[in-house]
């Protein structure tokens, strides 16, 4: 089997062994000949040669999904395929991507289809819906977890590189831990929904499935482009960073719920001490107001929402949702306007609570979910052991957080021996970048095989240099800098953080036109307007170098920066060409300065 992750794809490409026409036409035949039920509908032939086109003139050096194959919710439009949110009846022909798919084509990655969910995106078990129940990678009694089932799956298989799915109580955290999978839930509003079918909109997050935090975060960089046209978008902020010791949150043992998955609690006392190995002091927080939060979501008035987002399909004939659907959605009419506003001030109680335990830790660690279950077992309590999934997951979107799932070990012994189990890691808002940093370490620490290919994880990276090795030094000053989305770039041949400093006060910054993720240019100007800038410099092994620079799209590169103190070193400059269409914003004095502008 192929290995699936875009850099062993990218490196296929560059050494002539592989086209993006061999791959994608290889991942379309597996997909065609799924078993798991992971699909909806697939493009066909003359849409992927029409795909295949557009990659034409270009290499991942200007595409950084350049010839990637992904997979995309049935909840999420694609031109050229119906949306179907798992039914039938509601299905429509959409004109247009949702805008996150747009920002993936411009990026060179292509589609392969549509993903099978949980009917209107309401569970987490991947059982409800009428194209079949779709059936965990590792073991088919077994539930995929949902309601992002298809999506998960797909990649687990080796059938696609990532995927997009949603979470509104955990649909895109539940599936990657059933599924030996990375699962991010970025902030809320950070990816577009724009071309979504909501669930509950005012909650919900479009997703992201990687075999890796390294992917996850490559497909980041580009998918959380600021959408003015979405009312709950956010634009993009800098995040709290995490340095090599950080304190993180375990819920007390009697906050802790496996629900008689013994393997499970073992696995999660191991993943601690893990985190610990990796720098972080566990702190036990009082885990109670979260988990009250969670009981808001289905047993509060939020139910209303998912009513309220296809209100006129359903009251035009309910029969036509799957009956448990019904059942969920229904009820959502005995919540009135007063217990709206009722709920809505306990929850804003709450968060204060849930903030205050936050505020004494830089993140938490829980369990995705405390077990498991069989498709039969939840097929005859679909709805309290659905319930049981979203234990530590229904809160994240009610109290704005966002949060990485991780695998994080296989249950060794009893009836659940082999299945995965996974972790989550959770953080205020715009600590996106953070966790995907730490998602990436954790990855390495445990080494565990790649979805359910059941080939290993290779850390490619080197180790992080000492004064022995031979290393060049390198200015950042935009998007490569300490937890923002192309740091990744610079971790992964190894290069470490030695010196936050300034420019000399000669420099002029300006934002580049266009273009996921956002980034500046930093120009030299001899006549007296410039001022100093805030950069960073990071020692990168030199036989890391050349790959580094080759991967920099024009118009920049990287050329010598002098530095307030008079030294110069290598950094990134830009032809005088990337300052067409761009913004001035020498006033700000850095770009993590800039991006708190944003909002």
């Amino acid at each position: 089997m192929r290995e699936m992750t875009i850099g062993a794809i990218h490196r296929a490409y560059q050494a002539g062994e592989l086209t993006p026409g061999e791959l994608l036409r290889d991942c379309l035949a597996k997909a065609r000949d799924d078993r798991h039920q992971s699909w909806i509908s697939l493009i066909s032939d003359e849409q992927l040669t029409a795909a295949l086109a557009r990659l034409d003139g270009h290499s991942p050096a200007d595409m950084p999904l350049y010839g990637i194959p992904f997979a995309i919710k049935d909840n999420i439009d694609l031109a050229g395929l119906p949306t179907t949110a798992a039914c039938r009846e509601f299905a429509y022909q959409p004109d247009h991507s949702a805008f996150v798919v747009e920002q993936l084509l411009a990026a060179g990655a292509i589609p392969l289809g549509k993903t099978n969910l949980d009917q209107f995106a309401t569970g987490l078990v991947g059982v409800r819906s009428p194209y079949g129940a779709c059936h965990n990678s590792f073991n088919p009694d077994y539930v995929s977890g949902g309601s992002s089932a298809g999506s998960s799956v797909a990649v687990a298989l080796g059938q696609v590189s990532f995927s997009l799915g949603t979470d509104t109580a955990g649909s895109g955290r539940v599936p990657a831990a059933f599924n030996n999978l990375v699962g991010l839930k970025g902030t809320r509003g950070r990816i577009s929904c724009s071309g979504v079918v909501p669930a509950c909109r005012s909650l919900d997050c479009v997703t992201l499935f990687a075999l890796t935090a390294s992917d996850a975060a490559r497909v980041w960089a580009v998918a959380a482009e600021f959408d003015p046209a979405d009312p709950f978008a956010r634009p993009a902020q800098a995040g709290p960073l995490l340095g090599a010791r950080f304190r993180f949150g375990v819920p007390s043992a009697e906050q802790l719920a496996f629900f008689g998955d013994d393997a499970a609690a073992a696995l999660f006392a191991k993943a601690s001490q893990t985190l610990e190995a990796l720098g972080g002091v566990a702190v036990t927080i009082d885990f109670a107001p979260f988990l009250q939060a969670a009981k808001l979501l289905y047993e509060g008035p939020w139910v209303a929402e998912r009513l309220a987002a296809i209100k006129a399909f359903y009251k035009a004939d309910p029969s036509r949702c799957l009956p448990v659907i019904q059942t969920i959605i229904g009820g959502a009419e005995r919540h009135s306007a007063v217990a709206s506003f009722e709920a809505l001030y306990q929850l804003q109680a709450l968060k204060r609570r849930a903030d205050a335990e936050l505020a004494k830790v830089e993140l938490v660690l829980t369990p995705t979910t405390g077990t498991i279950y069989t498709i039969a077992e939840l097929e005859a309590e679909p709805i309290a052991l659905n319930s049981n999934l979203g234990h530590y997951t229904n809160f994240m979107n009610l109290l704005d957080y966002c949060a990485i799932a991780l695998p994080a070990g296989f249950r060794g012994e009893g009836p659940k021996a082999g299945l995965p189990f996974g972790i989550t890691l959770f953080a205020p808002r715009y600590a996106d970048n953070a966790l995907l940093a730490l998602g990436e370490r954790w990855q390495r620490a445990q080494a565990l095989p790649l979805g359910a290919t059941g080939l290993p994880f290779v850390a490619r990276d080197l180790p992080q240099p000492d004064a022995s090795s031979e290393c060049i030094d390198v200015l950042v000053c935009g998007a490569h800098l300490d937890g923002l989305p192309l740091n990744v770039q610079l971790r992964e041949r190894g290069a470490v953080l030695v010196e936050q400093t300034v420019t000399a006060p000669c420099y002029r910054f300006y934002r580049i036109a266009g273009g996921a993720p956002l980034r500046p240019a930093l120009v030299r100007d001899e006549h007296g307007e410039g001022r100093s800038i805030e950069v960073e410099i990071w020692r990168l092994p030199l036989a890391h170098f050349g790959s580094f620079v080759a991967g920099i799209p024009a118009p920049l590169g990287i050329g010598k920066v002098e530095l307030a103190d008079g030294r110069r070193v290598c950094g990134f400059i830009s032809e005088p060409c990337a300052l067409q269409g761009a913004e001035e914003i020498t006033a700000h004095g850095g770009w993590r300065a800039y991006l708190a502008t944003l909002g």
